[in-house]
């Protein structure tokens, strides 16, 4: 009995290295800091050192065989500037999910994660810093930013270029309820993304949506993006969104300008008056995973004695890890 057991033993301790090499487990992460010269109103300019939405995470997967996959993301964010959580009391304040996943069949995720419809548009579109910082898009609708917890998605698999993101938020304690459609497809280098976010009424709250459509093509050094949203509010207040870019890369060098518009109306900051923002960059890609960059920013809000305005002169630099 006492061979049969150390056997028995042998063999599980041989067969675990093997079931362990079946997943993995990805540390990963993004510092991105910039120097500012930054002035707000009619106030005077100040200088700044400014954390551009960084972080650190975990990403794992394990391979169940026929086909099926099961896997997690954990993502934290941090501000670089002073070493503090960015998320307030919640640690993993950008993304905690658990995934199964078919070839055929799509993939189910839970947990709580940034809105798909975000990722397939605006995302793209202000790409010059990745939309972070005081350059990013000040101007589009993020109500889908405040319904990111207590999530169920379902992804689609690419079918032929195209796939789709079904999210549902689960209206708990005094959060309402919300939902989140986002879809891309891709052929050669034309991407075309679409999303559609509601928030139900509730607790205080007015009932939200809003629609997104994005467009990019890439065509030798020039990449051109841009997108078109509304928002409505109460199902009366509304406003349109609309933003473009282009990028000129060269080398190492990638040369950037963006300029986007709103009207008044719909909620938020731009509810009592219409905005702009335009943003010239010029980003040094010194390796795949380190680049330097300038920027000067500016949002020009339709209010008496320049109340909202905003620009900022910035240099920087993000490292990928």
């Amino acid at each position: 009995m006492k061979k049969i057991a150390l056997v028995a033993a042998l063999a599980a301790a041989s067969a675990a290295p093997a079931a362990f090499a079946q997943g993995s487990v990805t540390l990963w992460g993004r510092l991105n800091t910039s120097i500012e010269s930054q002035k707000t109103g009619n106030g005077d300019r100040i200088a700044v050192v400014q954390n551009n939405a960084s972080r650190l995470g975990f990403r794992g997967v394990e391979d169940l065989g026929g086909g099926l996959k099961a896997g997690f993301n954990l993502e934290h964010g941090l501000n670089s500037d002073t070493g503090a959580a960015s998320g307030g009391t919640t640690f993993w304040s950008r993304e905690s999910t658990v995934w199964i996943s078919s070839a055929e069949l799509g993939t189910i995720r839970l947990g709580s994660s940034f809105p798909d419809s975000y990722f397939a548009t605006v995302d793209r579109t202000s790409n010059h810093n990745h939309d972070t910082g005081t350059s990013s898009d000040a101007l589009f609708s993020a109500i889908g930013f405040g319904y990111t917890t207590n999530k169920a998605t379902y992804i689609t698999p690419d079918m032929g270029g195209f796939q789709a993101y079904i999210s549902a938020m689960a209206g708990e304690g005094t959060r309402p309820r919300a939902y989140d459609l986002a879809a891309n497809y891709t052929v050669g280098t034309l991407h075309i993304g679409a999303g559609y976010t509601q928030a139900d009424a509730g607790f205080g709250s007015p009932k939200r949506d809003n629609a997104i459509i994005e467009a990019d093509y890439g065509f030798g050094p020039f990449l051109v993006t841009g997108y078109l949203q509304t928002e409505k509010v109460d199902g009366f207040r509304t406003r349109n969104i609309a933003r473009v870019s282009g990028m000129y890369t060269m080398g190492a060098s990638e040369f950037h300008l963006n300029v986007g518009g709103t009207k008044s109306g719909g909620d938020g900051t731009f509810r009592n008056a219409g905005a702009s923002q335009w943003t010239l960059a010029y980003n040094y890609n010194l390796s795949k995973r380190t680049k330097v960059y300038v920027f000067y920013t500016d949002i020009d809000q339709k209010l008496p004695n320049h109340a909202g305005d905003f620009n900022s002169l910035a240099a920087g630099v993000r490292h990928n890890f």
